[in-house]
């Protein structure tokens, strides 16, 4: 099922190319409308998911930047597993990784991860995110939903 990376792949290069973009594009913390509920605004996360641990002083760079690449092997292992009826779980697995590389190597590369999509409703805003974050989401969600379908076969 190693097939599937080319889908990793293509998440790691839309993400980088949309973070080079961002960057040359955006000034810091300004934020510029695209439509309602959506903004594009320039941020750099040191942290985890949702800013989480952006403070702690860097280890935290070191840390989830081993923590993603022993999860991207762990995955690169996973999908060679897979049966050729497993199709979306290749699917959801090589999202995940595309995701994680494209944030290993802004943590590598820069000490932070570009972020850079803003969405809202209101005046409540979702922290900002960036392509890889969207693929890691959407890969995780459809295992989860596929592991419910696997528990009632």
């Amino acid at each position: 099922m190693l097939k599937w990376l080319w889908l990793s792949l293509f998440v790691f290069v839309a993400d980088q190319v949309t973070k080079i973009i961002a960057s040359s594009k955006l000034e810091m913390f300004q934020s510029v409308e695209v439509m309602p509920s959506l903004n594009f605004i320039l941020a750099h996360n040191t942290g985890a998911a949702f800013s989480f641990l952006s403070d702690a002083g860097g280890w935290q760079r070191w840390f989830f930047s081993i923590l993603a690449a022993v999860v991207s092997v762990f995955i690169v292992f996973w999908v060679k597993k897979l049966k050729p009826h497993e199709k979306p779980e290749a699917i959801a697995l090589s999202l995940i990784l595309g995701g994680a590389v494209g944030n290993l190597i802004d943590r590598l590369r820069l000490g932070h991860v570009v972020d850079f999509i803003d969405v809202y409703i209101g005046s409540s805003h979702w922290p900002a995110f960036n392509i890889a974050d969207s693929a890691i989401m959407v890969g995780a969600i459809l295992l989860v939903v596929l592991s419910f379908r696997s528990h009632k076969q």
